[in-house]
């Protein structure tokens, strides 16, 4: 059975910040790619393309974990809580809005063979 946890980190920028935002994330993506646990750690920016639809979350962070606790450790990092309180929630920071989902590869019901 995976373990593994597929992360969506989506932010919408306040007007006219997009690309200082972009590169206040894209200086996260190094230490990140370090941490224990961690598989994939990509910021992507929305392009136009005749089969995508275009949201107002144009900057989205690719994370590939190798299971729950290492995504959690992310999380509890200085550098990314810092991230959060002076760029989300403080009214002076870069981004309006944010969403943060994660995934797993495998069914709800998932049933793992079992070896003996």
């Amino acid at each position: 059975m995976s373990s593994k946890v597929y992360v969506l980190a989506q932010f919408k920028a306040k007007p006219g910040k997009e690309a200082e935002l972009f590169e206040v994330l894209k200086a996260l993506e190094p230490d990140s790619l370090r941490e224990q646990g961690c598989l994939q750690y990509l910021l992507t920016r929305q392009i136009d393309h005749p089969s995508a639809t275009r949201t107002g979350y144009s900057i989205v962070f690719n994370e590939v974990w190798t299971d729950k606790e290492s995504w959690s450790a992310h999380g509890r990092r200085k550098q990314i809580q810092h991230f959060f309180e002076t760029q989300v929630q403080a009214e002076t920071g870069l981004v309006e809005d944010a969403i943060v989902t994660a995934y797993s590869d495998e069914a709800e019901d998932y049933d793992a063979p079992i070896f003996e």
